[in-house]
């Protein structure tokens, strides 16, 4: 399990999940209520009614099934990882310590905002018997559908995220090139081969015994080569003059 190598990150995990799922003394409690209770206010029920349904949907998939399965799932690979690095310990530790901060002590959260809350208070008795049973009956859903086996099965799989481009984006094309242009880089290749052993092939007859560099001129043939090309020379700078 992974909790086993790398405890410090569930740990801040299990904080994080906590808070974005609305539990009590987390940050995420605090916010949900403020943003339910001007929903109440405003009169928009049906708006209402959806963010309270997605505050459990919320609970059951980030607050429960990630650290569950990422951290405490049933089957173990065997492989042994280290624990997330200094730098990445510290954010995540920052982080932790304001989800818990501003979910006991709201009021610095309160000061930045844009409007003035008032006397808003999120600690009340409502608010809290209401958050409460929400995550309650979400928790035992979720016991529930594991227990009978409905719940959705881990399934090993790779997440990918920017790396979607060079695992299913490029891939792609590349597969569909080398297919198409690999029959046409063979002909050229085979093409290319047959032209220059033909070319290797003329050239060599070239020098071949009976090649025209192979052959043997006679002195007489040479001598009156030349001598023609000097008359030629001659009268045309007797023309010319």
């Amino acid at each position: 399990m992974l909790y086993k190598s790398m405890p410090w990150t569930a740990f801040f995990c299990i904080i994080g999940a906590a808070s974005i799922s609305a539990f009590p003394l987390f940050s995420g409690f605090v916010t949900k209520s403020m943003t339910l209770t001007a929903a109440a206010n405003e009169g928009w029920t049906t708006t209402w009614f959806i963010l309270l349904f997605a505050s459990a949907g919320v609970l059951h998939h980030s607050g429960i099934k990630i650290p569950y399965y990422g951290f405490f799932g049933h089957h173990d690979s065997g492989i042994r990882c280290k624990e997330a690095p200094l730098n990445m310990l510290i954010a995540m530790g920052v982080v932790a310590f304001l989800c818990v901060g501003i979910g006991i002590y709201p009021n610095p959260l309160y000061s930045i905002l844009p409007y003035t809350v008032g006397d808003f208070e999120p600690y009340t008795a409502s608010h809290v018997v209401t958050q409460l049973q929400l995550l309650f009956f979400a928790l035992l859903s979720f016991a529930i559908l594991a227990r009978k086996q409905l719940e959705t099965p881990e399934l090993p799989s790779v997440n990918i995220d920017f790396d979607w481009v060079y695992r299913k984006l490029i891939p792609g094309p590349v597969r569909s090139f080398i297919k198409i242009g690999g029959p046409a880089r063979d002909l050229v290749f085979e093409n290319s081969k047959t032209t220059i052993s033909e070319f290797i092939g003329y050239m060599r007859s070239l020098h071949g015994p009976t090649g025209i560099f192979g052959r043997v001129n006679m002195t007489g043939g040479s001598v009156t080569i030349v001598v023609l090309l000097l008359a030629l020379s001659l009268i045309v700078y007797f023309t010319g003059s």
